[in-house]
């Protein structure tokens, strides 16, 4: 089913590639991996509600980590690309590309580590 995009943000050239076409941006270099505070990441493409500050965590990766998602925010697809088998994350609303998710590594008791691309998400303060 084709999504509807006239409502979707303008994206830069660096977001459209991550977003649209599966990149990845370097470790250590995007705005969230290590960002600290009380509110909810939201996709930088439809603004949808994706994951909240509660469950991020700073799994020493270089890109933003969260140990959930907001529940049905999120597909898991297989990514067979670059020789590995991996499970992509997407947007369940736009399609859009958020990284891949990776369990069993032990690292916060759900176990679960979402690993996604600060380009492709957007910090929401939470009203004081």
């Amino acid at each position: 089913m084709e999504k509807d995009s006239s409502n979707w943000n303008k994206l830069t050239k660096e977001e459209e590639y991550v977003i649209a076409q599966k990149g990845t941006e370097r470790a250590f270099t995007g705005e969230y991996w290590d960002h600290k505070g009380d509110g909810m990441f939201i996709c930088r493409r439809c603004n949808a509600p994706l994951y909240r500050s509660t469950d991020k965590f700073d799994s020493g990766c270089g890109w933003p980590s969260f140990d959930d998602e907001i529940p049905g925010a999120v597909i898991r697809e297989t990514d067979n690309s670059l020789g590995m088998r991996r499970t992509e994350i997407i947007c369940a609303n736009c399609g859009g590309h958020l990284g891949h998710v990776f369990e069993g590594e032990r690292m916060t008791p759900k176990n679960t580590r979402h690993c996604v691309n600060s380009l492709s998400i957007r910090f929401v303060k939470a009203a004081d």
